[in-house]
């Protein structure tokens, strides 16, 4: 189902039965979110499904500021009260930013996930790379 967000009527945004997935980002299927930056820079987080099955969120991992990436390489870890999970770089490039205020209050990628509880910056290996992620409908059927 699509519907218009309430800031923005003309954003749209995928609903699942229980995920909210912005339409204007990408996606990969270990549950990671991108946008691409005006700058060319991509921010990567977590999805609202995977905060979801998380749980509470308690700590953080980031990867290092000039870590050069490789797709689909292990970027950071995330642990919740149910479980630990691997965050991973969805697409090759080096971290030129990690959000420093995610290790002091991990519950802001429960709370804000495509927004404030980001996790780190990208600078793409080859931006073409991000055309071909997931759409957020492709996603939506992903975890549906």
């Amino acid at each position: 189902m699509q519907m218009p967000s309430e800031n923005n009527p003309l954003s749209m945004e995928y609903q699942t039965m229980s995920s909210n997935i912005p339409a204007e980002l990408k996606y990969v299927a270990s549950h990671e979110w991108l946008r691409l930056e005006e700058d060319g820079i991509i921010t990567v987080g977590i999805t609202h499904h995977a905060q979801e099955l998380l749980g509470d969120i308690v700590f953080v991992e980031l990867p290092e500021v000039g870590a050069n990436l490789a797709a689909e390489e292990q970027a950071g870890v995330v642990e919740s009260v149910k479980a630990a999970s691997d965050v991973y770089a969805p697409i090759a490039g080096e971290v030129v930013a990690v959000n420093e205020d995610l290790p002091g209050a991990p519950e802001t990628a429960n709370s804000d996930p495509y927004g404030a509880g980001w996790f780190f910056k990208l600078k793409p290996a080859n931006v073409a790379d991000y055309d071909v992620l997931l759409t957020a409908e492709q996603y939506a059927g992903e975890v549906d």
